[in-house]
């Protein structure tokens, strides 16, 4: 039986706008473009892959990762070299860092990790690897 996570649908009220920020994070971190159609676009990586959809059942057109569902999505994002070179480029790719003052051990001392937020509000965890 195969375990693990399979797959992560994020809704969104406007797909182009959540495209330009998603649409460079997730290929910088080595998830590749799969899907594209009008509603939606699908990144993968090994068995498990992100979507980014609209949908007409939204409830509002704002997220709020503070309300009750998922606050953020942590990735793996390689060396500690390539979440510093990433963290350096989000800005201009519209991710904002969050915690910059603690920045690399916002998680914990033994955690060299950086966080980032869109223009949508939804937060990412860009995580390196422990040095061997």
């Amino acid at each position: 039986m195969v375990k693990g996570l399979h797959h992560v649908e994020i809704w969104v009220a406007d797909l182009d706008e959540a495209v330009d920020s998603w649409g460079w994070l997730l290929p910088r971190l080595g998830l590749e473009l799969t899907g594209e159609w009008a509603d939606g676009r699908t990144w993968e990586a090994g068995s498990a892959y992100v979507t980014l959809t609209t949908s007409p059942n939204l409830s509002a057109t704002a997220h709020d990762r503070r309300r009750a569902g998922v606050n953020h999505l942590a990735f793996w994002g390689g060396t500690r070299a390539e979440v510093d070179s990433l963290l350096a480029d989000a800005d201009a790719h519209g991710w904002h860092p969050l915690y910059q003052e603690r920045y690399p051990h916002a998680g914990g001392p033994d955690h060299y990790a950086g966080w980032v937020q869109n223009a949508q509000g939804f937060k990412v965890e860009i995580v390196a690897e422990q040095p061997a």
